[in-house]
């Protein structure tokens, strides 16, 4: 694929020059951002570089009066001209919008007042002093509001009902106390850029629907495998829907470089085939091979040491007796940073075996990838370089928006011979482009959504350099929860050490079960501890934090920071939240 070249694509270099947070480059990008959406594209460049009026104070989502709802005017003009005027949403219908004639002023009235719900819900995702989460049991909602689809259209001013109770009901996964997840935060570039690609509405598939979106894939992925280590950012590249789907693309890919017989002919036409990852890997490894016909008893789980790092001497031995019993081993999948315990499994090691057996390593760092723009914990990923595939997910430890995961592959060519169908009806072979930049036929999907431009311009608006400090931030946290849990009364951890991640294991003992012996009766009603505590932080709304079992471990909190906006003010709050809602049990 030739190279769409430097300048306004590429990535703004080390030393800060082409900075998109200059004004006039800002207001460079506005002007292209404009020609994908018109007004609204006015409006958001407006809300973004301040030529705008405020969003409304924070507060909470007042519902929806009974009387009829006319849209709201700022301007000051009287007469008022503005698009508001004389637009009263009781009478209106979906009907009435653009395309339809005249639709152009309730249009762009009712867009500008779902604006105004969007930007207040933004404000209030970051105000502490509001709820992580308005819980309501399952049964409670569907009762209480009227959820059922009908035969007859609603007007508009039920359909700004409808965005206000979702958005009341909804999680704020940005809140700075909302720490449930791997994916949390709320990126304000990010979120322009996801406005955008919903308002441009176009496919991935080929370069003449998308052209700009194709050209930002290609510059975006060619940069993240020069990260990974891969001379000149050589290989090839997919944003897919999510790490599941890109740890499967990775398996199917090493099935087809072992046996391309595969492609036509099916698993008939191979011998038994064996994958191999830690038994602290993600559970979709075992669902990729399902889905692909490997089976899930062909997944071989290898042992993990304390710190839930795979064991490479198992792995080697494993190996081994699969090939001993006449099976084929084709593919290794370490992990770079464990769901639960923030793994990083010996890449190095695991190379080394990979090479000795001819076996393609492929390395899910879906959670871990992030760490390759920090300086200071790079190394955590020695070996990736070796790697032939890398999943890697910007929507997790980057806080990209959902959904941003990116399968990565050191061979150029060898997804598209895995995948393409050449479906003439989009695939011509006499365009007048270059088609190389005809991606779609390399994706297992024919429609593929924009993932690419959400992550390009927030690495335009942060540069490398921005998104180190939010990961070098969101890591010191980490270790300051560790620094100040380890040793406070009522705490166990569940492994010694300092994590590696952002992943701090922990128990929470309340005073009655801090005298017990550490016998089964203990453990029994320590494992009640966690999910009591969890849903009264959900109750009364303050924070949200994972729990889970592991193994033989009865429920352990797992704490993941990957949202920017916490402070250590907020970890305190945490431990002191858990002792508040756990100190009677």
């Amino acid at each position: 694929m030739a190279s769409p070249g430097s300048g306004f694509w590429s990535f703004a270099s080390e030393d800060g020059s082409g900075d998109p947070e200059n004004p006039g480059t800002a207001r460079a990008w506005c002007q292209v951002a404009q020609k994908f959406t018109g007004g609204i594209g006015n409006k958001l460049c407006a809300l973004l570089y301040g030529d705008a009026e405020k969003p409304a104070e924070s507060g909470g989502i007042q519902p929806p009066r009974a009387t009829s709802r006319k849209a709201a005017c700022a301007c000051n003009q009287k007469p008022c001209s503005c698009p508001k005027a004389g637009v009263n949403y009781a009478f209106l219908h979906a009907t009435d919008l653009l395309p339809a004639c005249d639709g152009e002023r309730p249009t762009l009235a009712f867009l500008q007042d779902v604006m105004d719900i969007l930007l207040q819900y933004v404000v209030k995702s970051f105000d502490r002093s509001t709820k992580v989460i308005d819980f309501h049991y399952p049964n409670e909602l569907l009762q209480e509001y009227n959820w059922g689809l009908a035969d007859q259209p609603q007007n508009l001013e039920e359909i700004l009902m409808h965005c206000q109770t979702t958005l009341k009901y909804a999680i704020k996964t940005g809140h700075p106390r909302y720490f449930n997840q791997l994916s949390t935060g709320l990126d304000m570039v990010g979120l322009a850029a996801d406005w955008l690609t919903s308002t441009a509405n176009t496919n991935m598939f080929t370069y003449e629907i998308a052209p700009v979106f194709v050209l930002l894939e290609y510059v975006t992925l060619k940069k993240m495998r020069e990260i990974i280590g891969w001379p000149g950012g050589s290989g090839d590249g997919i944003f897919s829907p999510g790490g599941a789907i890109s740890n499967m693309y990775a398996m199917l890919i090493a099935r087809f470089k072992m046996f391309p017989e595969v492609k036509e002919k099916g698993m008939a036409a191979v011998p038994r085939l064996i994958a191999f990852t830690s038994e602290h890997s993600h559970f979709s490894l075992k669902k990729g091979a399902a889905a692909l016909g490997i089976g899930t008893d062909s997944v071989i789980l290898i042992k993990c040491d304390e710190r839930g790092k795979m064991i490479p001497s198992d792995l080697e031995r494993r190996i081994l007796e699969a090939k001993q019993k006449g099976f084929v081993p084709f593919l290794v999948s370490a992990t770079a940073g464990t769901t639960v315990y923030g793994a990083f499994d010996p890449l190095l090691a695991v190379a080394d075996i990979c090479k000795k057996y001819k076996i393609w390593m492929h390395v899910d760092a879906a959670w871990g990838g992030g760490l390759l723009m920090s300086r200071k914990h790079k190394w955590k990923l020695s070996g990736v370089e070796r790697a032939n595939s890398v999943t890697w997910n910007p929507h997790k430890m980057m806080g990209v928006p959902l959904q941003c995961s990116a399968l990565l592959v050191r061979e150029e060519g060898l997804m598209q011979s895995c995948n393409q169908m050449h479906a003439s009806y989009l695939f011509q072979q006499d365009k007048h482009y270059d088609l190389s930049y005809d991606t779609g036929d390399k994706a297992l999907q024919c429609g593929r959504h924009v993932d690419v431009f959400k992550l390009w311009l927030m690495w335009r608006a942060k540069g490398t350099t921005g998104f180190e400090a939010h990961i070098d931030k969101c890591l010191e946290l980490a270790e300051y929860l560790y620094n100040i849990i380890k040793n406070r009364a009522g705490y166990e951890m569940v492994f010694d050490g300092k994590p590696q991640h952002t992943n701090v294991c922990f128990w929470y003992v309340p005073p009655s079960l801090r005298v017990l012996d550490n016998n089964e009766e203990k453990m029994s009603r320590l494992s009640k501890v966690a999910p009591v505590i969890k849903a009264r932080m959900m109750e009364y709304g303050t924070t949200m934090v994972s729990y889970q079992p592991l193994g033989d471990k009865v429920n352990f909190f797992r704490m993941v920071i990957s949202n920017p906006a916490a402070t250590h003010q907020d970890i305190d709050f945490l431990i002191e939240e858990i002792e508040r809602l756990g100190q009677d049990l």
